[in-house]
């Protein structure tokens, strides 16, 4: 379940090129993820979770109580917002503030494409019942330490596109998502996540974020699945990420090498993206310390040579190594030489935009690929 969850959010939160959430469409995914946070927090949510399930399906019976509650709940609706049950929807109203009159009972919220420049202390005071905020593309620049007090239930907080300087303080404490996608963050203060145990999804892509301003301990005391730091300034591969991800997305940065210690500490990891770098080598070795990964992005970078270790990844089954400098493929690069060795056949690998002359490969060099259509090798232009 955690890992199908994890699959949703990162379909759902897909945040380039630019594109706003659709709520409604949102809340049919609502069920299974408060399904997930129960299963998480115990069996006094769980009975919430049923409650809420058994509401939905008496208003799905009977379609005049829908449309009551519709009435209703649009009479307490905030001035320009649309209003249904648990739902306020505020976007595209050019709003400057976080509106009042927000319903005691609402569960998400959608304020995108709004002018909202900061979030103050008692925006959403009372709001405890609250699962997802959406602030997606607004001008915010100030976030109250206190703006997410009492908010427990808090678990989606799209704050992309705005323009953040630094990681707000005191995040909701059960947040599974958090997206700063675009922002101008460029630290991330000690200790800036502690305590989200919980948290999945941590997108901190197109910001101007050097490794230098990572502060030592920023990750402390939390854990999660992804990270995502494409599209910054980083020169190299952080080394104090959470030990728990198993995705870390690092495309269209200036790394320019790959070392053995640059993973030690990641050894859940599965997927691996450090295409559109500037990156020469990678070390003997670097690779070892990931035995679980099945998907690699080497792609766009300055290789001129097949990066040692593949052939001893016995899950490894994608690996994009197109436009690079590669001129020469040994037999024993991809596949090891004992076939019992490889638990998962290779579905994809790219070699194209590469100078390497493709009649010079020997055919065993791809002996466990799953078939003719997984090699994607090309021609070589100048």
């Amino acid at each position: 379940m955690r890992v199908f969850l994890l699959l949703c959010l990162l379909a759902l939160g897909s945040s380039k090129p630019y594109q706003p959430i659709n709520v409604m469409d949102f809340m049919k995914n609502y069920e299974i993820m408060m399904g997930d946070a129960a299963d998480d927090d115990g069996d006094d949510e769980k009975d919430d979770v049923d409650d809420n399930k058994v509401d939905e399906d008496d208003e799905d019976d009977d379609d005049d109580d829908d449309n009551d509650d519709y009435k209703a709940n649009d009479d307490n609706c905030p001035t320009g917002c649309q209003c249904s049950p648990r739902v306020v929807q505020c976007s595209d109203q050019a709003l400057i503030a976080v509106p009042e009159k927000i319903p005691e009972d609402t569960v998400l919220i959608d304020l995108q494409n709004n002018d909202i420049t900061e979030i103050k202390e008692d925006d959403f005071k009372g709001l405890s019942k609250l699962y997802g905020l959406f602030f997606i593309n607004n001008k915010i620049s100030k976030i109250h330490p206190k703006a997410f007090k009492n908010m427990d239930n808090l678990r989606l907080l799209y704050l992309s596109y705005n323009q953040l300087t630094e990681i707000p303080a005191n995040l909701p404490p059960n947040v599974i998502e958090l997206r700063f996608h675009e922002n101008n963050i460029n630290k991330i203060q000690k200790d800036a996540f502690r305590g989200l145990t919980k948290l999945h999804v941590l997108e901190l892509g197109a910001n101007p974020l050097p490794n230098s301003g990572i502060a030592l301990g920023a990750f402390n005391g939390f854990s999660t699945l992804y990270v995502g730091i494409a599209e910054a300034k980083l020169t190299y591969i952080p080394k104090d990420l959470p030990s728990s991800i198993t995705q870390l997305n690092l495309d269209y940065n200036q790394i320019s090498k790959v070392e053995v210690e640059d993973f030690q500490r990641y050894k859940n990891l599965q997927r691996l993206g450090l295409g559109f770098n500037q990156i020469k080598s990678v070390e003997n070795g670097s690779l070892a310390s990931t035995p679980n990964i099945r998907e690699i992005h080497l792609d766009n970078n300055r290789l001129k040579k097949v990066p040692p270790g593949l052939s001893s990844l016995r899950y490894l089954q994608v690996i994009f190594l197109h436009g690079n400098k590669i001129s020469k493929i040994g037999v024993n690069d991809f596949c090891p030489v004992r076939p019992d060795v490889k638990k998962n056949l290779y579905t994809g690998i790219s070699l194209f935009a590469n100078p390497v002359r493709y009649w010079q490969i020997q055919p065993l060099t791809f002996r466990c690929v799953s078939g003719r259509r997984g090699i994607q090798i090309g021609n070589f232009r100048k």
